[in-house]
This record gives structure tokens, sequence and C-alpha cells, in this order.
């Protein structure tokens, strides 16, 4: 359940709303269509290594092209399937460049199999013979292709095993033979691993070309899931998967490095404890293997330089906290011939330190009462360190730039919410911009002289088609509760809204650890329907989210849930007491952690909710994955009276309001046995509620009708019970 979780995708949708104003009438097809969905192309451009050009499919996917970054015309075609020698598809979903550019390789029908990770039908395409091969002669789909630095070999997993393709001899070698579906897992991560770290390739090339490392997950002894899947036939089938619960046995996790020229597998003995991990494996530029482990607790991370060849470790760096390590920071770690960039919160603050390659803290790059919020890089040339930040507010992100002397610059100008995408030699930079009044504008800019080159996207359309619907706009407001608490929040009111009115209310949360809800970007959702109904709507970030510093990020550390359903309930009554607002009709709800939220808010919130929507809730942290679990909580046997106090299940008969429950049967990632569970200790408790199932859906509930049907089923509940 990361942060990233598809909440705000999904409130991308919007049911019919009546004409406002005079406007349009926005229907849900309209949504669908993809109408009110900005454009956007700054994600497909890929910096070739020159930092003069960018690659990027054209819109029919049958062709690679390369651009310049100055003038943004087209160079070269790189890949097009109609010349091609010997190519049987005439589309594609994906591809990857070797870095000589003499391979192309190129995928397509796709197959998903959880959040992240996905198994395609994989393609070479020697640029020099222009001709297009299938990758592995048995012709099964495979996973994660990763050429070699020189390009000249493609490491691959295919049914839990590592292959590697050698183009100049075209032969395949098998690496590991033990993969098994629920036993063994090489090169690839298991399921916990890609939820909780977004990793799914755990496979790193030396820089000499001589080695491939990988970690090996031996899953055998973790208990395993099974999922029960209707199908379309009289009888349904079972779906297992193992599925590491809070306190459960985790995956064993071993590294290993396999020789190019010996074909040796050796294993290196990763000091980390047993049921310890091991998240990240990257090689650095002088061929040393950084492995980053972090212990059960995730409160101790550890990097180690390790040689593939001799199995050596030597540690380089250790940061310790009194609650978790954001494995964030571990993913954003910036190496370089002239050591690395690493971010941490010792000083209260997420805040970017510089090392030696040895592991010795050369300076603080950044520091203040701001959380840096992501780490874009670094130019070895200058010396100069890219990072994006909250330092202007919380609700904006902003992108800076510091140079070796610490004079720092802010390179975007448009107020708001800023991302920068930079081409290898940092000399341009994409930027995507926006704020709850402008559509994405993505533009792109010289680097040295912040020179605006040109407008990729302008989502000018959008606007013009925008201003005849007249959207009312959010509001940033910030709402003191009884006990003190200064939380930031919008609210979006009624179109003609009269304040010496009484309007419904409707609180829209999602609220785990370090996310944000409340922040200065567009997005037209959801809660613009309900507005325009004649619903106030307001969104507000609780203690335990994002960009306010540790203490308040972590100040739900070993009770997660209980800070953050009190906030929702204490702004509720903050909110009661406004003059426009009827108190006696507000609403709550969410979906995922804002769907267990919801279900702590009804039940601690003493009856300030009149009613309440949970989808796809945890019903209690014991049914969770421990990797996520574990980070706030610790397991259930150290723990045991934070997991009963912020446990539904066990606060069921506290439940007060009206409650709408809904799941899908087929969710991997909060299983329906949560809802399952938590329907039954309603009935028992002697709760009325109703409930709405979507037969073999997932997480996201979707495909087909689903989504219409969904928003339409809880906004009709709001209508009927607010």
């Amino acid at each position: 359940m990361t942060k990233y979780v598809l909440f705000f995708y999904l409130l991308m949708l919007s049911i019919s709303i009546p004409a406002q104003n005079g406007g349009k009438k926005i229907t849900l097809a309209n949504v669908i269509n993809g109408e009110f969905i900005p454009s956007g192309s700054g994600g497909e451009m890929r910096s070739m290594p020159d930092g003069e050009h960018y690659t990027a499919m054209n819109k029919d996917r049958n062709m690679i092209l390369k651009y310049s970054y100055k003038t943004g015309q087209t160079v070269d075609t790189l890949f097009n399937t109609n010349n091609a020698r010997e190519c049987t598809f005439d589309n594609f979903e994906g591809y990857n460049i070797s870095s000589s550019g003499n391979h192309i390789i190129v995928w397509r029908e796709t197959e998903r199999i959880y959040r992240h990770s996905y198994k395609s039908v994989v393609y070479d395409f020697d640029v020099r013979r222009r001709m297009v091969k299938q990758i592995n002669e048995s012709g099964n789909k495979v996973m994660l292709p990763t050429f070699s630095p020189d390009g000249r070999m493609c490491a691959y997993v295919e049914d839990n095993n590592i292959w590697i393709k050698k183009f100049d001899y075209d032969t395949e070698t098998q690496v590991t033979k033990d993969g098994e579906k629920n036993k063994i897992i090489n090169g690839a991560t298991d399921w916990v691993y890609e939820e909780e770290f977004a990793v799914t390739s755990l496979m790193a090339w030396s820089p000499d070309n001589e080695y491939l490392c990988y970690v090996r997950f031996d899953e055998s002894q973790v208990p395993e899931y099974e999922m029960t899947v209707y199908g379309d036939g009289y009888y349904p089938e079972a779906e297992k998967f193992k599925y590491p619960k809070a306190g459960e046995k985790n995956s064993l996790v071993t590294l290993h490095s396999y020789s190019i020229e010996t074909k040796d597998v050796k294993t290196l003995k990763t000091p980390v404890d047993e049921d310890g991990y091991i998240p990240y494996i990257r090689f650095t530029s002088d061929s040393q293997l950084a492995v980053m482990t972090l212990n059960r607790r995730q409160n101790i991370f550890n990097l180690y330089h390790a040689s593939p060849k001799s199995g050596l470790f030597k540690l380089i760096l250790k940061d310790e906290n009194k609650a978790y390590i954001d494995a964030d920071f571990m993913k954003a770690i910036r190496f370089s011939p002239s050591g690395f960039l690493y971010i941490s919160e010792k000083d209260g603050y997420a805040h970017i330190y510089q090392y030696s390659p040895t592991g010795v803290e050369q300076r603080q790059v950044t520091s203040g009462n701001w959380d840096v919020t992501r780490l874009i890089g670094k130019d070895e040339t200058s010396g100069t360190i890219y990072y994006e930040s909250a330092e202007e507010s919380p609700l904006r992100r902003s992108i800076y730039s510091i140079d070796t002397k610490g004079r720092k610059t802010k390179i975007s100008v448009q107020e708001g919410t800023n991302s920068a995408q930079f081409s290898n030699s940092y000399a341009y930079y994409v930027n995507t911009s926006s704020n709850t009044k402008t559509p994405p504008l993505i533009t792109v800019h010289e680097t040295k002289t912040g020179k605006l080159l040109r407008t990729i996207q302008d989502n000018a359309r959008l606007k013009e088609k925008l201003n005849g619907y007249g959207f009312p706009q959010k509001e940033f407001i910030t709402i003191t509760t009884a006990s003190g608490e200064e939380l930031n929040a919008w609210i979006l009111k009624p179109a003609n809204f009269d304040a010496s009115l009484k309007y419904p209310l409707v609180m829209f949360q999602y609220s785990g650890p370090n996310s944000q809800q409340v922040l200065d970007k567009f997005e037209i959702g959801w809660e613009q329907y309900l507005s325009a109904r004649g619903y106030l709507c307001v969104s507000v970030d609780g203690r335990g989210t994002g960009a306010r510093g540790e203490a308040f990020r972590k100040c739900t550390y070993m009770q997660m849930g209980y800070l953050e359903s009190q906030d929702q309930a204490a702004a509720a009554v903050a909110l009661g007491k406004l003059p426009y607002v009827d108190a006696g009709r507000i609403a709550i709800w969410g979906w995922s952690f804002g769907g267990y939220n919801t279900l702590m808010a009804l039940s601690v919130g003493k009856g300030v909710f009149k009613a309440g929507i949970a989808v796809a809730p945890v019903t209690d942290w014991r049914y969770y994955d421990s990797i996520y679990t574990e980070r706030y909580m610790r397991t259930p046997q150290e723990n045991k009276k934070g997991y009963d106090e912020t446990s539904p299940l066990l606060l069921a008969e506290d439940l007060q309001g009206k409650l709408l429950l809904i799941h899908g049967t087929a969710d991997d990632n909060v299983h329906f046995k949560q809802t399952a569970d938590y329907s039954e200790a309603l009935v028992q408790a002697g709760k009325q509620f109703e409930m709405q199932i979507y037969k073999d859906r997932n997480h996201s509930i979707y495909g087909g009708n689903t989504r219409m049907h969904l928003y339409t089923r809880m906004s009709e509940f709001l209508f009927g019970n607010l």
C-alpha cells in the first residue's frame, strides 16, 4: 500500500453533472473518453547518452524516434515496424536501447502480474542488420530484459529463472535452474517487495560486463493466500500466491554473482539478518556492488560495497532511526565517481547529504524547516545538485539547483506543483507544472540560462473546454482542531454558493503515512460532481501526512490509524461550526488506507459523521503485508496494544452512521477477506450497513462498466443519506 496508490486516479471520474451557470453538462462518458484528463508527453521522453537528444515512441507505437532537445525536431528514426526485416508485428508497447545503440529491445502482448510487474513477448532489433528476432528461443513471455553495459548481452527472467542472451553469438545461457512458482524467484522480486519497495528487478550488471549479480528469493515458507477467481464458468478457480502478513515469515533473500567467463555462481554472504531485507542493489562506476540492507523493523539501513569476485563486504554508510527509514531514500541514492548523495531525516527534515566514495560525509547539501521531496541528481561536470522540495509551502513543489559553494537557485517559475526531468548531460530539462486553476504545462528549458526553448503541451484545448463548464475552484484553508492541531485542507464550495444557506459536506481523504491530498495541482474529479449537486467537499491532511517534517510525519508510529482518524473527526467538528455547514449532514469516504480511516473515523467520531463510504479497506493491520505494516507498527507480537486500538474489526460495535462497504473479490493487495470479516463483525454487533461487491475485480476496481456502476452507487448512497 504505497503512498502512490491509485487514489486520485480513481477520482478522475465524474457522473452526470447538471449544467451550472449556463454551462454544459458533464457526463461520465466525457470523463471515460478522456475529455477532462490533461494531455502530456513529458514522461515519454528518454534522454540519450549524449544528453542532446531524446527518444520517444510515436502515437501509433510502431516507431521509435530520435529528437533534438534544443529544437524538438525529429533527427532520426531508430526503429520502424514497417521496414524492419522479419518483423511480424505492427506495433509494440515498450522499448529499451543499448548503450552502444546497436540493439533495441521491444516488447508487446504485455500481461500484468501485480501492480508493477508484467511479462511480455520480447524482441531484439539488431540495428546494424535491421533484423527483428524474438529474444528467447522458447517463445514464452519473459520479464525484466536488462542490457549489459556494453549492450552485447541481455539478461531476462523466464519462469523465475535468469537467462542471458549473447547477441554476438546468437546464444542464450540459463543462469539459474531452481526457479519455481511460489517457491524460488531469481532476479525478480516477490509480491511484498514489489508492492512496498516498488522494485521488480534485483539484477545488476558490473560496469566491466564480467558479472551479473542478483537476489534470490526463497518464499517456500511464506504463508500462501488463496483467492477465488469466479470467471465465467460453472466452477470457480483458486489463485494462490505467497503473501506475508504482519508478523509472519518473509522470503529468505540471498545475494549471488554470476561470472560471464566461468559461468560459476557465487553466494555473496550479505551481512543482514535472516529476516532482513535487501531492497536494492546497484553497481558503482568503479565496479563495486552497492548493496542496501534493512533490518526487519526497518529502522537500520546499511549501505555496503561488495566485490562480486571475492565476496568481501565493506560498510560504507549506516543510518539509524528511532522509528523507521523511508525506503524511498534508499531508492533515490545517486552514485557517481565522486561519491554519492543520500537523503536523511537526521536533522528532523528530509535533506540531502553528500558523501565521498568511502562513505565520509562531506557536507549537508540542503537544510531548513522543510522537506526535500525528490533528489533529482548531480551534474558531474559542474558539481551542481538538482532537487524538488516543499520549501515554499507543504502545498507546493518547486525545482532547485545548488552549486558546490552552496548557492541555491530556484529553477521552476510556475506556482503550484512542478516536476522536472533532466537530460543525461543536465544541459536541458523538461518541466511539468500545474495548479488548481491551470492544467499541466509541459515546457523544455536550457538548464544553464533557464531559457524557455519551447512548449510541448499547454493543454489549451482542455482549458477552453473547461471554461464552458464553469467549474468552482478549490480554496486552501487551515483547520485548527480542538486539541490545537493546525491541518492543511482544501474546500470546494457548490456552484452559486450562498453563505446564508447550510450545505451537506463530504470529506475526501487518504491519510496514509507520508501521503498528501492537499496539494496545489490540477485535478478534476468526483468532488466537482458533488459540488455541482450542492455539496461542500473538503479534504484534510491530518497527522502522519507528508512535507511537514519528520515529527509530523512519524507521530503516528506504533499507533497507525489512531491519530489519523481522530484528526478527521476533529476536523469534521470544526467544519460543522462554520455557518454554512449543516453539521448534521457530514460524510467521509476513502479508498484503501482512506477506506480504513473511514471505518476508524466512524468508530471514534462519536456520531459527527452521518455516513461513510469505505472502498477496499484494511480492517485490521494483522491482515496486511509485513513490510508496510511493520514499518509503521512493528509486529503484532511486539505491539499488540497498538494493533488492537487501531482495528476497525475490534471497534465494530462503536461504529456510528450509515456505511457503504465496497470491495473487489480479486483484490491481491487488501484481501476481500478483510471486508468479509468486518461485515461479520458488524452483523454480530447488530450494526446495519450496505455492501457492494465486485466480482473478480482487483484493488483498483475497474473493467467494463464497473467504474460507472461504482461511482453511481457511491453517489446515490450519499444522496440518499445526506
